[in-house]
């Protein structure tokens, strides 16, 4: 079939699609029609249909839902991809580009409908992208061409005359999660609460959906979930996809090393400048900048490592898509670098009378290293735990406890300056009772609790409930044992950003 619209010259072209569940019999006809239009592999899709079963026999029913990417038209893939390989086109499609992917996941993690996945093959992120080269010479995607029962419309909805237009101006049709303001223009007719909602439905017992055995996967997302779903009816997923995390344990363990690199500076910058710590001393002129360019290296290491395209991270810094948090925080890093060498530089060279003067630019630099990771974090709309306006104010404080219990252990055997012990202790306290109020008070949405719930009663808890002891322990030793104190401190630091992380992921999307 062809495609014909009927706007203006002056009115460009913008292409939605209409799913009618009135219609859908869940044959996935247009889950094979897509892998064969556009050779998806196998173990990911671009498009499925999840079934949702309710009630108990014989009051039963069953209901579908094809997922797919959401098309919207402030798509959170888009800001977030650091080389605009993930981009809008003028007419509204979201397309990408796989010779420009670096693989960093961040378009996965922005998006609200787990909608984007990597390719098994080739490593680069794909997702629907309304098989824009059809489109682009007048033919229907291939979902809607092979759909038996219309089920699948697409069309301009700046034409009044299209069938697109026609439904969803004048029938009653919804979205998944409005809240998130991505304004979708997959649209659908006759869903059922409990398909368009991924909290509503319990997961089956053992993981078992029909016509597969979906078992344990490393970094896997479960649909539905263990705890209490926000459905009144009995409703179970009986068919779905494998969904997983987009960012491991790396991604926990470069926010602890990042944490490092920036207190390291920033303690004995803050402590001179106050006048408690001479601009003299070698913690100040060697240390602080040592540890902090070793912290900074680790942390360059494990972001490239976590690439899926790692031979590419250049194009973060020389083709760079500003709106994207991965790039403003890889130029904040590459410039704290540059403050980092020049200040061994300068000390080396026995111009140490330099190194005040160069920590009024690496001090906000250091400072933007440690909090930008929370903006990253925020274009990761879909992760509610990840959305406190508190968590830049949280990752500095930890910049500094670490900064501050690193110096520790290095003075350990030398005589530890009090300035920097009482540095620790109060920033050590500040993030115990930030962490126990995430842990204590509720939670604005559902799956900013459940992800809670992740980090202190489910999956992770493990992890959270070892650093919080962990964080009292050295609290209390920072006086009397500050090398054991900044070492326990340090490993509390890293089990909880592992925890926080992982559960942030959680909680499943689509």
């Amino acid at each position: 079939m062809t495609l014909t619209t009927a706007t203006s010259p002056q009115r460009a072209p913008v292409w939605a699609k209409v799913v009618d569940h009135t219609r859908c019999i869940g044959c996935h006809a247009c889950t094979t029609a897509c892998k064969s239009e556009n050779e998806v592999p196998l173990s990911v899709t671009r498009t499925y249909v999840k079934y949702v079963d309710t009630g108990y026999f014989p009051q039963v029913r069953r209901s579908f839902q094809v997922t797919r990417c959401n098309q919207c038209l402030d798509p959170p893939c888009v800001a977030a991809c650091p080389t605009a390989a993930m981009h809008q086109r003028p007419d509204g499609i979201v397309d990408f580009d796989k010779s420009i992917c670096i693989g960093c996941k961040a378009c996965i993690a922005a998006c609200p409908y787990d909608a984007i996945f990597i390719n098994p093959e080739d490593k680069s992120a794909e997702k629907c992208n309304f098989c824009a080269h059809r489109i682009d010479v007048g033919l229907e995607p291939a979902c809607v061409v092979v759909c038996p029962t219309q089920a699948l419309l697409v069309g301009d909805m700046n034409d009044p005359l299209s069938a697109v237009s026609e439904i969803i101006y004048r029938d009653a049709v919804t979205v998944r999660r409005p809240e998130k303001e991505t304004r979708p223009k997959l649209f659908y007719k006759g869903a059922d609460q409990v398909t368009l909602d991924p909290l509503a439905a319990r997961r089956p017992d053992g993981g078992l959906f029909l016509w597969s055995e979906q078992g344990d996967v490393s970094h896997q997302v479960h649909a539905g979930h263990p705890g209490p779903w926000n459905s009144s009816a009995a409703a179970v997923v009986s068919y779905d996809t494998l969904h997983r995390a987009p960012w491991d344990w790396r991604v926990s363990a470069y926010t602890f090393t990042k944490s490092i690199a920036a207190g390291a500076y920033l303690v004995p910058l803050l402590l001179g400048a106050l006048g408690l710590l001479p601009f003299t001393t070698d913690l100040w002129g060697l240390q602080a900048p040592i540890v902090a360019m070793i912290g900074l290296m680790l942390t360059g290491a494990l972001l490239v490592w976590d690439l899926e395209h790692p031979e590419r991270f250049w194009m973060v810094l020389l083709k760079p898509q500003w709106r994207s948090w991965l790039v403003r925080g890889g130029f904040i890093i590459t410039g704290y670098g540059g403050v980092l060498a020049a200040h061994l530089a300068a000390t080396f060279l026995g111009r140490a009378d330099l190194t005040p003067l160069l920590g009024w630019v690496g001090g906000p630099l250091a400072a933007g290293a440690a909090v930008y990771t929370a903006y990253l974090f925020a274009q990761a709309r879909a992760r509610d735990l990840w959305q406190s306006p508190l968590l830049p104010a949280h990752l500095f404080i930890q910049a500094i406890m670490a900064g501050a219990a690193v110096l520790l252990l290095l003075t350990a055997s030398s005589g530890v300056p009090g300035p920097v012990t009482a540095t620790f202790r109060l920033a050590l306290a500040l993030h115990l009772l930030l962490v126990l109020g995430e842990a204590s008070m509720g939670h604005p949405t559902a799956h900013a609790a459940l992800a809670a719930r992740a980090m202190t009663k489910g999956a992770y808890a493990h992890f959270f409930w070892v650093s919080v002891p962990l964080g009292v322990l050295a609290l209390f030793f920072a006086v009397s044992t500050p090398g054991i104190a900044a070492f326990a401190a340090l490993v509390s630091l890293f089990l909880y950003e592992h925890a926080f992380v992982q559960a942030g992921q959680s909680v499943p999307l689509a």
